[in-house]
């Protein structure tokens, strides 16, 4: 449930209870607009952290990048805390666009990644993440559960290939040299990851 605090002084004490407990890492501003966000269950931070860890493996400690979780991305140098996002991993290629502004990233990352949650609204970020630039953003939607892949098509984010357990299909990056399919679980299905080369893979 969504609730809007008009009040000046009681959203002023909100934030400032929040930034004191550290409930406000996983915030953001959209156009002037705060958005207090719920931590993240076990699972969620689960998945953020294997994939996180995969991703420097693969990316980070070879040089090729940097890896962040959960970190600012603004469309703006200038005031960027009026307009930000934070998406659960980004990855920062060597030589792309975005630039590091220490508290942020200027421009977006090469890879997004965003764990899709109850009643969240990771869907309306896309044509922020569009504008500013992220070449691909892996969805990890859990209900059902799909991995969506979207690529920048002139600007814009568009579903370039989506895996779930009906399709059997695999979300293949054309970013990071990985791709992303699932397969049935115990509890939920796993999310496997492997090099394009299939020399190593990974369960999450």
């Amino acid at each position: 449930m969504a609730v809007l605090v008009t009040d000046p002084v009681l959203a002023s004490r909100l934030k400032s209870e929040r930034e004191a407990s550290g409930a406000d890492r996983f915030d953001e501003v959209w156009e002037g607009v705060y958005m207090m966000t719920p931590m993240p269950n076990d699972e969620h931070q689960r998945i953020v952290m294997l994939l996180g860890s995969i991703l420097q493996e693969v990316i980070g400690w070879p040089g090729l990048g940097e890896v962040r979780p959960s970190v600012n991305v603004s469309d703006r140098e200038k005031d960027w805390q009026d307009n930000y996002r934070v998406p659960d991993l980004a990855v920062f290629l060597r030589g792309g666009v975005a630039k590091n502004c220490g508290q942020f990233w200027c421009g977006g990352p090469d890879l997004a990644v965003e764990i899709i949650s109850p009643d969240d609204r990771t869907r309306e970020k896309l044509t922020f993440y569009g504008n500013i630039g992220v070449r691909e953003l892996l969805l990890v939607n859990r209900d059902p559960w799909a991995l969506e892949l979207y690529r920048s098509a002139g600007g814009n984010l568009r579903m370039a290939e989506q895996a779930s357990l009906d399709q059997g299909a695999i979300a293949a990056s054309q970013i990071v040299p990985v791709d992303f399919r699932l397969e049935s679980g115990v509890a939920r299905p796993t999310i496997i990851v492997s090099l394009r080369d299939r020399s190593r893979m990974w369960t999450i």
